[in-house]
């Protein structure tokens, strides 16, 4: 069986995406996507009110609401907002940073666990023999101990 940590770096990160999507799948939509298009078209042909728009399509008027100001924000009409684009390179700037966090932190734990054993390596006696580091009878400072030894 396989394990979560076999093969590379990139294998483990990607297994990992791959539990978390199975985990947290998006809901479904309420309403199709042509039908918000179809209402935001209507409140900028039609010039009426956004809720009387929603009301005769039968969606609620904050959906209709939030996708109209999204209208606007493509057509550059709100600058205080970002564009359709805009939100998309920011989500993926997004993915790409947790990606390379999670990364960081598996590469941090292996740098920390190769150190400790370098550490272990150079408490053993100096004729180089491996295994269980060898105590010496002489007076031994505690602060320089190796994790290890502790």
């Amino acid at each position: 069986m396989r394990s979560l940590f076999d093969g590379d770096l990139e294998t483990r990160i990607s297994v990992l995406e791959r539990r978390t999507e199975l985990l947290f799948m998006p809901r479904a939509r309420k309403y199709p996507e042509e039908l918000l298009e179809r209402g935001a078209r209507l409140v900028f042909e039609s010039r009426r009110p956004i809720a009387h728009v929603a009301a005769d399509l039968g969606i609620h008027a904050q959906a209709r609401r939030k996708r109209v100001r999204q209208a606007e924000a493509d057509a550059g009409g709100r600058r205080e907002l970002l564009t359709s684009s805009e939100r998309e390179e920011l989500a993926g700037l997004r993915r790409e940073v947790k990606q390379l966090r999670k990364a960081t932190e598996i590469l941090n734990g292996l740098l920390g666990a190769l150190m400790v054993r370098a550490a272990c390596r150079r408490a053993l006696e100096p004729d180089g023999t491996r295994g269980v580091p060898v105590v010496r009878a002489v007076a031994w400072d505690a602060s320089e101990d190796p994790a290890c030894l502790r």
